[in-house]
């Protein structure tokens, strides 16, 4: 679709439909096992799961007592146990335990279990292995999708990230192209196929094979979204767009996440924002009237909005003075409710500001933030370096220390010998020798990587060229590059213009543009790809970048759908990011919706941040 003139933006479509089609699917496989059932739940499915059926719902149901897997239980009096969990080889062994035990002491059990998204034949070897297999019956919970918010669907799978971008497994392509079948069912077909990268085309490719086994017919169906595009974190380093994920997030949405970690769509706020001495648990979405307005909003705007938010609060609490006894029935028979839950979700994110400022303050932000930005445009590298080695030697934060270390790298095409072993060094001592093994997976995904020969001697390769013939002077030039490992961060920088020129100050209370997302330094490298593609309705015009992206594009239309530019559908785009997707991703993309008239649906394995990213990366489980 090429962007028209800025227009209304068109409404989502009710994603409500895939919350009802997981629960109805997961009563109908616990009705499987008749009767009283205890039920196993593995951690990370603990909060998907009260998303799309609460304890009472499970009750009515049958479940008695429900356990978290890894924690034995207690001596349990049931007949029958349930297991819902990842396909996962050490919960293979911690079910085949339990059955074991119970064979031992010959007592005797139903056991089922249900995997979610899918099972693995990984998994029924090991239950094979242990001699448990001809013992349990397995199921499938086809629970692929899980609505965040009206434009935020997540598969809730932050293992994705290192399964395949650090291990090279490709078991969770299967799971992404079904999730794309089910809403291509539900809210396609889609017309305009666009995607780069190698996970994207993979999964592309492996949606399309399952459409043609099921011989779906859409045609004729008026879709209710007309585009989608699909995006590895794939576009950089080893193909991978890595600086988006590294970069400090300042949108409210994104430190909010950054501070207090936003899980499932909700978020914890602990007794330093609620004033109280109890927490509280916040679902984060568009019906918080409050939340739905700063949540896109750059954080130096946030405390003024607030400000501006509680005094008409008051004003319209003020307005009680001098109403007769019929208005004021009415005022609290109309108004009152929502002007108290109103205030009630003012004062926790005003709390939460304050929290947020204050640790912000303790960790030196300001500074931090002016050093990333020094990266990002690529002056004062020798200044930003000694703040990271400050930052190590102060101990500040492991994680934070790792994620500036790998911006620097990225941003310098990796870091020169000298600087990669006294940054290691450093790091080693400060936080212990056990982290050896996160650099060697950073240096193999590509985040962390010391500059080679390509990269540190061509000054060799000019004063070589005087000496030697043409021809074997290009030999030693290809010799040198074939070592070297390019981000080609510098050159897609400028090529895209992701580091705006602004004369003066940016305006980040007006933004012009999506770089106000990094208060005017940086454009996200996914958000200005996808803004280019959708204006030029494909790649043609990018060559020289999808070079720099190491390629794997592809954009394609589906010629049984009918192409109606006045359909809404045409304007309402399925933004797929492989790997994860930041708050500050999203917050750009909303902008640029907003200023083009159209509406982004963000599904993704799962949200990250810089802290996730690295985390997964870490072995040392400290």
């Amino acid at each position: 679709m090429a962007f028209a003139g800025r227009r209304d933006v068109p409404e989502p479509p009710d994603f409500g439909i895939l919350k009802r089609l997981a629960r109805d699917q997961l009563i109908y496989l616990l009705e499987q096992l008749p009767g009283k059932k205890d039920l196993f739940i593995e951690a990370d499915l603990m909060s998907p799961l009260d998303r799309i059926a609460n304890v009472s719902i499970l009750k009515q149901h049958e479940v008695d007592k429900l356990y978290k897997v890894e924690s034995r239980p207690a001596i349990s009096a049931s007949d029958q146990f349930c297991f819902l969990v990842r396909p996962r080889i050490k919960t293979m062994r911690y079910i085949a335990d339990i059955v074991n035990a119970d064979k031992m002491s010959g007592r005797s059990r139903k056991y089922k279990i249900i995997f979610s998204p899918q099972k693995f034949y990984a998994c029924e070897m090991v239950l094979e292995e242990e001699g448990v297999f001809g013992d349990v019956t397995c199921d499938e919970w086809s629970f692929y999708l899980l609505p965040l918010d009206e434009d935020i669907i997540s598969m809730e799978l932050p293992e994705f990230f290192r399964d395949y971008f650090l291990e090279g497994d490709h078991r969770w392509i299967n799971s992404v192209a079904r999730a794309l079948q089910l809403l291509n069912s539900l809210y396609g077909p889609f017309g305009k196929a666009y995607g780069i990268g190698r996970c994207a085309k993979m999964s592309y490719e492996v949606w399309r094979d399952l459409e043609e086994e099921s011989e779906a017919d859409g045609q004729g169906r008026k879709p209710e979204i007309g585009n989608i595009f699909l995006m590895d974190r794939a576009a950089l380093v080893a193909d991978t767009d890595y600086v988006t994920a590294l970069c400090s997030q300042v949108v409210y949405e994104g430190l909010v996440d950054d501070t207090f970690r936003i899980k499932c769509g909700s978020v914890d706020f602990g007794p330093d924002v609620t004033s109280s001495d109890k927490s509280i648990k916040v679902l984060l979405n568009a019906q918080d009237k409050v939340f739905s307005q700063i949540r896109n909003e750059h954080f130096s705007s946030v405390f003024g909005f607030l400000s501006q938010k509680s005094r008409n609060l008051q004003a319209q609490y003020d307005r009680r003075r001098g109403m007769d006894i019929k208005q004021m029935k009415n005022f609290v028979s109309q108004e009152l409710k929502g002007l108290k839950q109103e205030h009630r979700l003012l004062s926790l994110h005003i709390g939460a500001c304050e929290s947020i400022m204050k640790k912000k303050t303790k960790q030196d932000f300001q500074e931090m933030i002016k050093a990333e930005h020094s990266l990002l445009e690529g002056f004062d590298i020798r200044e930003s370096t000694s703040f990271i080695e400050e930052h190590i030697d102060r101990q500040v934060s492991p994680i934070e220390s790792l994620r500036l270390m790998c911006l620097l790298s990225i941003t310098e095409n990796g870091l020169i010998p000298k600087d990669y072993r006294s940054l290691k060094t450093q790091y080693l001592q400060s936080y212990g020798p056990e982290h050896l093994l996160t650099f060697h997976n950073l240096k193999r995904i590509g985040l962390l990587t010391e500059q080679s020969a390509g990269e540190t001697l061509t000054a060799v390769e000019s004063k070589v060229s005087k000496l030697v013939t043409d021809r074997a002077a290009g030999k030693i030039t290809d010799a040198f590059n074939s070592l070297a490992r390019k981000s080609n961060f510098r050159a897609i920088s400028k090529k895209l213009g992701l580091i705006p020129r602004v004369d003066g100050e940016y305006d980040l209370k007006m933004p012009r543009d999506m770089a106000y997302v990094f208060s005017g330094a940086y454009v996200p490298l996914s958000c200005k790809i996808i803004e280019q593609v959708l204006e030029r309705r494909g790649w043609l015009g990018l060559e020289e970048v999808v070079r720099l992206l190491n390629g794997n594009e592809f954009s394609v239309s589906d010629s049984a759908v009918e192409d109606n530019p006045t359909w809404e559908s045409q304007r309402v785009i399925l933004a797929v990011f492989l790997g994860g997707c930041t708050f500050s991703e999203i917050a750009a993309l909303r902008f640029l919706g907003k200023e083009r008239g159209c509406k982004f649906i963000f599904l993704t394995t799962a949200i990250t941040n810089s802290a996730r990213m690295m985390e997964a990366m870490i072995e040392a489980k400290a």
